[in-house]
């Protein structure tokens, strides 16, 4: 492994084949959560992986049970309670989003378990993704009190349509890898145990395609997502305004104590 990579703590790498790494999200005691070094390893690591010219593809996928369970309470009860990592945090949050879709080297996200917050923002802003049949993908912004702003509202709609994304999103219900195929979220499902080999099959497969020409088709496809950077700022500012809010005390006690949340029905909105 080249040095690019040596500052990375938070994940394991590995090379299943030529001009393919494979990142996985290393922390499965806590179903692979991000602290706020991973959480800024995550965003950032795709700045390194677009400069790497030994690299043609990417595998993200997570070690254990599960794919991620996104930022974990500790980065929460900091947005919560500190305006500066709040800041840091909306800043982390928009520029995951756009280093993902700018990184010129095609990714393949294979979605073990539960994905959550960043790692779902990553596992479906993939250029391919591929979903395990007991993946459990969950958008759960709005059951913490917060606007789901870390990257829905740039592709869900596009994804899965308007319709499906509204009622996802606001309700924060699940979705396993056969409906998430179905309803489009994800390019496939296969067997939880023939997924790696999947993503692997296609990563090579990418890697020995036409590096300028797939690379470019990558950009041009993502100019959808890039039209729709002005929705995705205001839904990603509006979730960190809920940070600074009462709703998200009430959603992490809930969470803390493992019970449903109980929110005031009176809002000045």
């Amino acid at each position: 492994m080249t040095d690019r990579y040596a500052k990375y703590t938070s994940f394991e790498f590995d090379r299943p084949v030529d001009r393919v790494l494979r990142i996985t999200i290393n922390r499965p005691e806590t179903y692979n959560s991000l602290d706020a070094t991973g959480h800024r390893e995550f965003t950032y690591i795709w700045r390194d992986i677009d400069d790497d010219p030994d690299l043609s593809a990417v595998i993200l996928t997570g070690k254990g049970k599960a794919f991620s369970s996104g930022g974990d309470f500790g980065m929460i009860e900091a947005n919560m309670n500190d305006h500066e990592a709040r800041i840091r945090a909306w800043k982390e949050a928009r520029d995951l989003v756009y280093n993902i879709i700018d990184c010129n080297k095609p990714i393949v996200s294979a979605i073990n378990g539960v994905a959550v917050g960043a790692g779902l923002v990553a596992a479906l802003l993939a250029d391919i993704s591929i979903a395990g049949k007991a993946a459990k993908i969950i958008d759960g912004h709005t059951r913490l009190g917060v606007a789901a702003g870390d990257s829905a509202v740039i592709n869900w709609p596009l994804l899965c349509g308007m319709a499906k994304a509204k009622y996802l999103l606001l309700l924060c219900d699940p979705v396993n890898g056969e409906e998430a195929e179905r309803y489009g979220l994800v390019s496939l499902c296969v067997e939880d145990d023939a997924l790696q080999d999947k993503a692997v099959e296609i990563a090579q497969r990418l890697a020995a395609g036409a590096p300028s020409a797939i690379r470019w088709t990558k950009y041009a496809l993502n100019n959808w997502y890039r039209a729709m950077g002005p929705a995705f700022d205001a839904s990603t500012a509006l979730e960190m305004l809920g940070f600074a809010g009462p709703e998200v005390r009430e959603g992490l006690a809930s969470h803390l104590e493992k019970r449903k949340p109980v929110f005031d029905p009176k809002s000045p909105i």
